[in-house]
């Protein structure tokens, strides 16, 4: 699953109205991959999210420079579409580039801060919060 946050922005222009954008985002979530039954542990889940939530992050030192790959997996079918916008904006970023992108900006763009119910909002910004905490835990040390 590859779309970047440009491609998303040109998707959800061509599509009419919000329901036929939150299709777009379930067919999203359903090209992410799989993460383990071990990852889907206590440790990786993200709290405030109504619906289960596993996060995995690991800061890839391969590549030059350095960079954050994200990984999540959720019970929901929606929360899985949500799942894939992060990914298009925050994986393979380096930990300097996640702590400055406006994510408020990209969410209002696409329509999702005024068309997810208030639990839907917390639980994506609760996701967006553990992904800037392990770049931050990461920009210090790059």
């Amino acid at each position: 699953m590859s779309i970047t946050v440009t491609e998303l922005f040109e998707e959800f222009e061509h599509l009419p109205d919000w329901e036929d954008r939150c299709d777009f985002l379930i067919d999203l979530g359903f090209e992410l991959p799989e993460l383990t039954e071990a990852e889907k542990c206590e440790q990786n889940i993200v709290r405030g999210c109504q619906s289960r939530v596993w996060l995995v992050a690991e800061y890839d030192e391969s590549q030059q420079p350095p960079v954050v790959n994200i990984r999540a997996d959720s019970e929901a079918m929606i929360v899985k579409g949500l799942i894939a916008v992060l990914l298009a904006v925050y994986s393979g970023k380096t930990p300097e580039e996640i702590l400055t992108i406006d994510v408020q900006a990209v969410f209002q763009k696409l329509g999702l801060t005024t068309h997810l119910s208030s639990t839907r909002r917390n639980g994506l910004f609760g996701m967006v919060n553990r992904i800037r905490s392990f770049a931050a835990e990461h920009h210090s040390t790059a």
